[in-house]
């Protein structure tokens, strides 16, 4: 069975990726709340996931020792995700779309080679070779472009 559909939907992610930072800092700047702002886009997330999971018929329960076969530095992805929502709420504004977005994209993506050549955090092994090097070097050299000019 084709996966080229999955490639449609991460790009849908991407948009998505590139609209998200407009709309927290919006609600941001006019609440004025930052902190309020980033709880309720989390809220809102939530509620998101429980109707997919009730969409989804999810609703069943894991074993408790499930989790202690959890990997310690799985469970913690949650603050990372923090992380990006603070930085969209007080950065992205500042600095503009392209070049945040540039940015954190191009750090995804340079991190993401580091992290499939190494095999780390659950990922296969896959080699950092000449291209996937020049790849991002191409974008560093790209995001550079857009947030000079």
């Amino acid at each position: 069975m084709s996966k080229w559909y999955l490639y449609g939907l991460a790009l849908l992610a991407g948009v998505a990726n590139a609209i998200e930072p407009g709309q927290n800092a919006t609600l941001a700047k006019v609440t004025g709340q930052p902190m309020l702002a980033g709880l309720f886009c989390f809220g809102l997330a939530i509620a998101c996931f429980l109707v997919a999971m009730i969409v989804a018929r999810l609703r069943g329960r894991a074993p408790a020792e499930a989790a202690t076969h959890v990997p310690w530095w799985a469970w913690p992805g949650g603050v990372l995700g923090a992380a990006v929502v603070l930085a969209q709420l007080y950065i992205s504004e500042k600095v503009g779309a392209a070049p945040f977005l540039g940015c954190v994209i191009t750090a995804g993506v340079v991190g993401s080679i580091i992290l499939d050549h190494y095999g780390l955090v659950g990922f296969e092994r896959h080699r950092a070779g000449r291209w996937r090097i020049l790849g991002g070097a191409l974008m560093i050299a790209g995001v550079a472009l857009v947030a000079v000019f």
